[in-house]
């Protein structure tokens, strides 16, 4: 019994990237009120804004927010609070959240383009 105790102390790392360079490059997304807003509002034991040394918020320049967690952490999660500080600086309507690879979120802009094609024709 206690070798099945010491194979649960076993480091799970999780590493999630939100690249925002679109929409930063238009000069709509701030990059560094998100990364506050992420370093308030993540929930470590149930207590918001307490990250300590489990989660740690790091950002790349203008394009990226890195967040890498010592403590099971769902990439779904991170999508929500995404999504939540778009609703909150009233973008939720021009930009959306999209998985671009396992660990990797990526906000574009709605194609809003499509619709005036047609009338060109």
């Amino acid at each position: 019994m206690p070798k099945a105790a010491a194979g649960k102390t076993a480091v799970t790392k999780h590493k999630f990237v939100v690249d925002y360079s679109k929409p930063a490059a238009d000069g709509v997304f701030d990059g560094a009120d998100f990364e506050k807003f992420l370093h308030d509002r993540i929930k470590v034991d149930g207590k918001a804004g307490q990250l300590g040394e489990s989660v740690k918020i790091t950002r790349d320049g203008n394009t990226k927010i890195t967040v890498t967690s010592n403590i099971p952490f769902s990439k779904r999660y991170l999508k929500y609070l995404t999504k939540k500080f778009l609703k909150k600086n009233s973008l939720r309507d021009w930009i959306r959240v999209v998985a671009s690879a396992k660990d990797n979120y990526q906000l574009r802009f709605y194609n809003i383009a499509g619709a005036g094609d047609e009338d060109e024709e």
